[in-house]
């Protein structure tokens, strides 16, 4: 049996890592940065360092229990560090660690096209519930049409 460098395990490790695949961690990390207050909390910490405080109040809507719990994963994951100041109060700092700032052009570009595509996806939408609601109708003027008899006219 050849000897294996730890470079070739490791490469070789990354081979196996098939997101399709239900049991591969790669895709409970998908799950987890296609989250979206993980994808917003990573395009805030983008520009720097900020507070809790701070990132509360630029992420409209995160209550302060999914915000800790968020950090607190993204922590465990390597993708930012979580630094306490002694300070009265004491001064808590959530930054993006180098693993968090190589995902920075990925969310950053995801963001950017949501906020530019966002009224095509709208009339997409919309064009979508018209013609689910033409088809509605439809149906129910056909079924109408079914339930009456011969000679019959339908109301």
């Amino acid at each position: 049996m050849p000897t294996t460098t730890a470079a070739q395990r490791r490469e070789q490790a990354k081979e196996r890592y098939d997101a399709y695949l239900a049991e591969c961690p790669a895709r409970l990390l998908l799950d987890r940065i296609s989250d979206k207050w993980v994808s917003l909390i990573l395009a805030a910490l983008a520009d720097g360092p900020l507070r809790y405080a701070e990132i509360n109040r630029r992420i409209a809507g995160v209550s302060p229990k999914m915000l800790t719990q968020t950090l607190r994963t993204l922590e465990r994951d390597g993708l930012l560090t979580r630094r306490v100041t002694a300070a009265v109060p004491v001064r808590v700092d959530y930054e993006l660690t180098e693993l968090g700032h190589s995902l920075k052009p990925v969310m950053q570009a995801i963001k950017s096209w949501a906020e530019q595509r966002m009224d095509d996806v709208h009339l997409a939408q919309v064009r979508y519930d018209e013609r689910r609601l033409s088809c509605t109708e439809s149906v129910e003027a056909a079924s109408d049409f079914a339930a009456t008899s011969p000679g019959d006219t339908p109301a």
